[in-house]
């Protein structure tokens, strides 16, 4: 009898997980498929809008890591990027030189492609976006020949902040 009363509450407990990342991911305007699955497979990636200044070659280094781990990138110029990172809520210390966005997740700095595929297969509860403040040597598109420790810092809009991923030593 504990037996089948522990297969159940496994199988409710299975089917009420399920249900309700299918329902995070419908009210996240997203496929309930991991991107993962999406890359590995061969299929078109995450679709990602870049906003960058027309001069900046970070940026546009930045964008090619990005397509070449799978991301459909679409790339918009512009040299108001303070009116877009305050219509998407990027706290002041978090900004960097451009802003992206994957829905309505945003991407701010040289976050490393496999740090938002990592993110989008587990998205956090009230996360506005993913940072990297600054622009640190090493990151992709900064690669300088010098690797600087640095932090992918998730946020939201109320300002709270708390560290997604960790680089040191790579």
């Amino acid at each position: 009898m504990k037996t089948k009363k522990l297969a159940l509450y496994t199988g409710v407990a299975a089917i009420v997980i399920g249900a309700g990342a299918t329902t995070l991911a419908l009210q996240a305007g997203e496929s309930a498929q991991p991107s993962g699955a999406l890359a590995q497979s061969g299929e078109a990636g995450q679709a990602i809008t870049i906003y960058k200044s027309p001069n900046c070659g970070c940026c546009q280094s930045w964008a090619e890591h990005l397509a070449a781990n799978g991301f459909d990138t679409r790339i918009v110029e512009t040299d108001n990027l303070n009116e877009i990172k305050q219509q998407y809520d990027v706290p002041r210390d978090m900004a960097s030189c451009h802003t992206a966005l994957i829905g309505d997740l945003v991407i701010e700095g040289h976050v490393p492609a496999n740090d938002i595929l990592a993110y989008l297969e587990d998205p956090q509860f009230n996360t506005t976006g993913l940072s990297v403040p600054g622009m640190p040597h090493g990151t992709p598109g900064m690669e300088t020949g010098r690797k600087d420790d640095y932090q992918v810092i998730a946020f939201n809009a109320n300002g709270q902040q708390r560290v997604f991923r960790e680089h040191k030593d790579y």
